[in-house]
Parts: structure tokens; C-alpha cells; sequence
């Protein structure tokens, strides 16, 4: 394929997809069929039938990703005639170039092009839930810094205060101790366990503690019994929240060591802005 040819191609699926619905991006499956070589609407619709089974076959919902409109054209001698189109995912557009006759060039260009946009779109997805789970845990850490400056005012030391978080974390763990758990997800003694645990748990983590120091404030709660029987309390309702969910926070798997995934953001973030300051550069010494 030509190189003036690859670029066309891709101009044209890019301006095609300029089309939103409720911030959803879109194709149109005539315009698809035009782009993708296809001469005859039935032959692509054809393609499009079996893209959709391609869908369901993974248990996907196919109606989120292929929805059957209608558009009316001119005839000519001012007549017109409604026709079938369908509005198309960037996922359906990707089904659709799997189906497609991979001796178009076309087909095996859009093969390419979606497998590459597809993949975009989920390291765009991974990276926001990384940022997610970072901020979950500085939250946590602020809630946990504040739990203990509150709990030092009601009569509770440093070492009162570990016992009181990990009969918490007992509690939300289902009886696993904060140990246990270091344990289970082979998570280095020196370092905090919330430092491998994934975003829900986290949260969880952090609203049983904001409950536990909103209720200590308001009700007076002194001592480090009546605290712990406290702290208890809320953890265990926040298990059964999670719990009408079907998650037992003890049997998710350990998430990534939160330290590493700080650091491979922070070296990513520094390369893109080099990068972006090298093109500014060179785009800056092109116009001398």
C-alpha cells in the first residue's frame, strides 16, 4: 500500500468519526461501507451480521455497539426513499474490519488502524484507573492521618491506634488480620498493606475510618476499648455493603505495588513533555 494511500485512509476514518450521540463517538455503517472499499450495501451488510454475531459470541451486548437507524435519500425529481444504516462503535468498526474481505486493502488497512485505536483507548483506560487508585490512597492516607490526630485527642497513643486499625481491618477483611493479609498478598512487613490493595478495597479502607472519626467527634467517644468497638462496627458495615455487591475483599487479588506505579506515570509524564518540547523546538526552528 502506498504511503499517500495509508494516509488518505486514515483521514477518512478519522473525519468520519466526528459524530457524537449522548458522548459516545460514531461511525456510520454507509459511510463505513464507502470507506471500506464496498461497492453493494447488501454484501456489507453482510459483514455487518456477522460482526455482530462476532459480538454476542463474547457475550457482549450488540445493541450497544450496533444500532439500526434509518436515513431518507434523494431519489431525484424531489423523491425520496428511507434506507437502512446503522450507527457503529469504534468497537463495531474493528468487528467489522475482522469480517471484512482482508483482500481489500482497505479491510486489511481498518484491521490495523481499529486493533491500534482499540488498543489507545485501553491504555487511556488503565492509565485513569492508576490515577484513580493513587488518589484513593493519598485520600487514605489524609483520612488516616486525621483518624489518628482525632483519636490522640480522645486519650488513644500510636501503639492504641495500630490496634485500633488493624481490629479494623479485621473486621473488613472478614477475620483476617492486617498480617494475615500481608500474608496472603505477600506484601513486604515494612510496607502498608493498602499499598497493594486494588481501588475498591482502598476506598472501602477509607470510609469505614472517615465514619469511625466523624462518629468519635460527634459522640464523644473516649478509650480505647469503646474506640475499637467502634471502628469495628463500621468496618463490618461496610463489608456488608460490599458484600451485596458479591465483593469479599479478602479474596480480590493484590494489585500492583502502588510505589511502582507512581513511578512508571511520573517516568511516562516526564518523556511526553520532553517529547512535546523537542517538537515545539524543532516546529519553532521550521518557521526561522
Amino acid at each position: 500500500m502506498q504511503q499517500i494511500t495509508v494516509r488518505e485512509l486514515a483521514k477518512n476514518f478519522n473525519e468520519y468519526a466526528n459524530q457524537t450521540e449522548d458522548g459516545i463517538e460514531f461511525w456510520y455503517a454507509r459511510d463505513l461501507q464507502e470507506i471500506l472499499g464496498y461497492l453493494r450495501w447488501d454484501k456489507f451488510e453482510n459483514v455487518i451480521v456477522k460482526a455482530i454475531e462476532a459480538c454476542k459470541a463474547v457475550e457482549c451486548n450488540a445493541s450497544d455497539h450496533f444500532r439500526q437507524t434509518a436515513k431518507m435519500v434523494d431519489l431525484g425529481s424531489s423523491s425520496k426513499r428511507k434506507i437502512v444504516d446503522y450507527q457503529l462503535t469504534r468497537y463495531a468498526c474493528y468487528l467489522i474490519a475482522q469480517n471484512g474481505d482482508s483482500s481489500k486493502v482497505e479491510i486489511a488497512f481498518a484491521q490495523t488502524y481499529f486493533a491500534i485505536q482499540t488498543r489507545k483507548q485501553e491504555m487511556i483506560e488503565e492509565r485513569i484507573q492508576e490515577i484513580e487508585r493513587i488518589e484513593a490512597r493519598k485520600k487514605l492516607s489524609e483520612t488516616e492521618q486525621r483518624f489518628s490526630g482525632v483519636l490522640y485527642e480522645h486519650g488513644i497513643d500510636d501503639i492504641g491506634f495500630a490496634n485500633i486499625r488493624s481490629q479494623g481491618d479485621k473486621a473488613l477483611f472478614g477475620g483476617h488480620s492486617t498480617n494475615a493479609m500481608k500474608e496472603k498478598l505477600k506484601v513486604p512487613q515494612r510496607r502498608p498493606l493498602a499499598d497493594f490493595l486494588p481501588t475498591i478495597t482502598i476506598k472501602a479502607k477509607d470510609l469505614a475510618a472517615e465514619i469511625t472519626t466523624f462518629n468519635v467527634e460527634r459522640d464523644g467517644i473516649n478509650g480505647e476499648q469503646r474506640i475499637t468497638k467502634e471502628h469495628v462496627r463500621n468496618n463490618k458495615d461496610v463489608r456488608a455493603l460490599l458484600a451485596k455487591s458479591n465483593i469479599q475483599p479478602e479474596k480480590l487479588p493484590v494489585a500492583e505495588d502502588i510505589k511502582k506505579v507512581e513511578r512508571r506515570i511520573n517516568s511516562e509524564d516526564r518523556k511526553l513533555h520532553t517529547t512535546a518540547t523537542i517538537q515545539k523546538l524543532k516546529e519553532e526552528s521550521d518557521t526561522l
